[in-house]
This record gives structure tokens, C-alpha cells and sequence, in this order.
């Protein structure tokens, strides 16, 4: 899998929750993009990643 233009190992059944954490984001602070369509914050949990996905995490900033 790709994770914003970086190829990584994706390891059996890992879900985007999982995926978040092992990359070291905060999943209320993001937006997940996976193969060029939103993934609901609902779905974290439930939507497993497979090799060949292409995934893009954003990251929310605060200020003025």
C-alpha cells in the first residue's frame, strides 16, 4: 500500500483505525482518502486495507 506517496507493507486485515495508529496520527485530527474516495469516520473500523490500495491522510490545522 501507499500512504501519501510513501510504499509501506500491509500487513493481513489491517483496518484503517489500525493503519492510523501504526502511523502515528490521531483519528479525530484526520481525513482518510482511499483509492481517491473518503472513508467515513464510521468505517474506520471496519474497512480493511489491501496491498495495492493507494491511501491519503490529512491532517486538520487550527489557526488564523
Amino acid at each position: 500500500m501507499k500512504i501519501n506517496g510513501v510504499q509501506k507493507q500491509c500487513p493481513d486485515n489491517l483496518t484503517v483505525s489500525a493503519m492510523l495508529e501504526q502511523e502515528g496520527y490521531a483519528r479525530e485530527g484526520v481525513a482518510v482518502e482511499l483509492n481517491m474516495e473518503i472513508v467515513t469516520k464510521d468505517a474506520y473500523d471496519t474497512t480493511v486495507l489491501q496491498e495495492n490500495d493507494v491511501i491519503e491522510v490529512v491532517k486538520f490545522m487550527g489557526g488564523g
